[in-house]
Formats: C-alpha cells, sequence, structure tokens
C-alpha cells in the first residue's frame, strides 16, 4: 500500500483556532466592559442627558472603561471573524493595531522613566484637577477614595490640596458642613469602628497641624505612588512583560495565518 504525501500549501488550523480562542476572550471582555459602562452611566443618567458628559470637569472613570471596552470590542471582533473567514484585510488591520499599541505602550514607559519630572507635574495637576470635581461624579469620588484609601494618603501633595475644592475649602466665604474639612477616606481607620465613620474628616485642617497625624493621613498620593513604585518594582515589570508577551503572541499568530493565507492564494494563481 502507497501512501501519498500532499503538496498543496494549506493553511494551519493550529494557527487559525488559537487566533480565534485568543481574540474570542477579547471580545468577550470588551462586551463586559462596554455593558458595564453604559450601566454606570445609566445609573447617573447620562443615557438620557448626553451633556453630562461636558459638566464634568474632572475624570469620569465610565470613560475610560467605554473606551478600553470598545477598543476590545472592535479588535476582537476583527480578529475573530478575520481567522474564520481567512480575511487577510481584518487580519492585517488587528496585527497593525496591536502593534500600534504595543508601540504607544512601550514609547511611554520609556518617556515616564526618561521625563520623570514632567510626569509628575501632569499627574500633579491631573489630581487637582480632580479633586476639584471630587462631588461632580460618584464614580470620580469613589476613585479618589479608593486611591486614598489603599495608599494611606490624602491629596496630591498633603491635606491642604482640599482647598481646592468648594466644599472642603477653609475660606470664611464657604456655609458648607465640610469647610475645612478633608473626605472621610483620609481618616485614620479605627479597628474599633466596624461601620464606616464618614464625617470623621470633618473640621480637621480647622485644628493644629501637629494634631493631624493622629487623625488622618498626612502624606500626599503622589509621594506615596512614588514610594510604593520602588517597592513593587517587579510587581510592575511582571503585568508588564506579561501584556507584551501576549501582544506578541497575537501578532505572532495574525501574521503566520497571514502569511499562510497568502501562500495558499499564491498557489491558486498557478
Amino acid at each position: 500500500m502507497h501512501y501519498y504525501r500532499y503538496s498543496n500549501p494549506e493553511i494551519s488550523c493550529w494557527y487559525k483556532y488559537l487566533l480565534f480562542s485568543y481574540n474570542i476572550i477579547f471580545w468577550l471582555a470588551g462586551v463586559a466592559f462596554l455593558a458595564a459602562g453604559l450601566w454606570a452611566w445609566s445609573e447617573k443618567g447620562v443615557l438620557s442627558d448626553l451633556t453630562k458628559v461636558t459638566r464634568l470637569h474632572g475624570f469620569d472613570p465610565v470613560v475610560l472603561v467605554l473606551v478600553v471596552g470598545g477598543v476590545m470590542f472592535i479588535l476582537g471582533f476583527a480578529g475573530c471573524v478575520g481567522a474564520l473567514r481567512e480575511n487577510i484585510c481584518l487580519l492585517k488591520f488587528f496585527c497593525g493595531a496591536i502593534v500600534l499599541i504595543f508601540t504607544l505602550e512601550l514609547a511611554a514607559a520609556v518617556l515616564a522613566f526618561l521625563f520623570q519630572d514632567w510626569v509628575r507635574d501632569r499627574f500633579k495637576e491631573f489630581f487637582e484637577n480632580n479633586i476639584k470635581s471630587y462631588r461632580d461624579d460618584i464614580d470620580l469620588q469613589n476613585l479618589i477614595d479608593s486611591l486614598q484609601k489603599i495608599n494611606h494618603c490624602c491629596g496630591a501633595q498633603g491635606p491642604d490640596d482640599w482647598d481646592l475644592n468648594i466644599y472642603f475649602n477653609c475660606s470664611t466665604e464657604s456655609k458648607s458642613r465640610e469647610k475645612c474639612g478633608v473626605p472621610f477616606s483620609c481618616c485614620v481607620p479605627d479597628p474599633a469602628q466596624k461601620v464606616v465613620n464618614t464625617q470623621c474628616g470633618y473640621d480637621i485642617r480647622a485644628q493644629k497641624k501637629n494634631q493631624w497625624d493622629n487623625l488622618i493621613f498626612t502624606k500626599g498620593c503622589i509621594p506615596a505612588l512614588e514610594a510604593w513604585l520602588p517597592r513593587n518594582i517587579y510587581i510592575v515589570a511582571g503585568a508588564f512583560i506579561a501584556i507584551s508577551l501576549l501582544q506578541i503572541f497575537g501578532i505572532f499568530l495574525a501574521r503566520s495565518l497571514i502569511s499562510d493565507i497568502e501562500v495558499v492564494k499564491a498557489g491558486h494563481l498557478f
């Protein structure tokens, strides 16, 4: 009995279905992000009044969720359909987009390392702008509270940064009950209290500064993050390498499948 091997080029099923599986995860994650973002906007009434988006002067975390979800949805969809339909245009779009994202990430990391003072100033400006808008958006408020509680910090450079917010400002014209205070997330937690005291920061900054240490966090969030990074450099580097390897793997699968398709199409011409 004789066995024959076909010499005609074929498209690798491994590359095809690995790329499909790779992208279906991203596509489903994109759907989840979009659903979460739209739900958050509907809870805030943004979907019924889109002008609310322009009224927030600080950063709305939901916008980031929607952007990330949108990018993941589009790339995941392009990769899935491109792999299943063996569509070179969609595969090249997917591959080019991943290469662009990878390049931007790498450039951002290098520039952040080379221009640390500039990055610090921009982050300080960004944080201060969001302090001003702290009460304008519940998602922004929760984000700042989480950041301050996790890092045991208060304000950008210190508690006095909360003077930038009209509700916490110490000016004599202010009639807010939170006047000359700080958010509850700045307070040093009391282990004996099982219920969070949301009024623990009231009138704190009206007291002498030497009394603050036992009541609130006195370190700013920028110094706290700068101190956190060297202690966790291996975690940050590991996360960056893992994400980069995933992107490189996706680029490899897409390029390999494109090459197979091009070889098969070229073989059909002869």
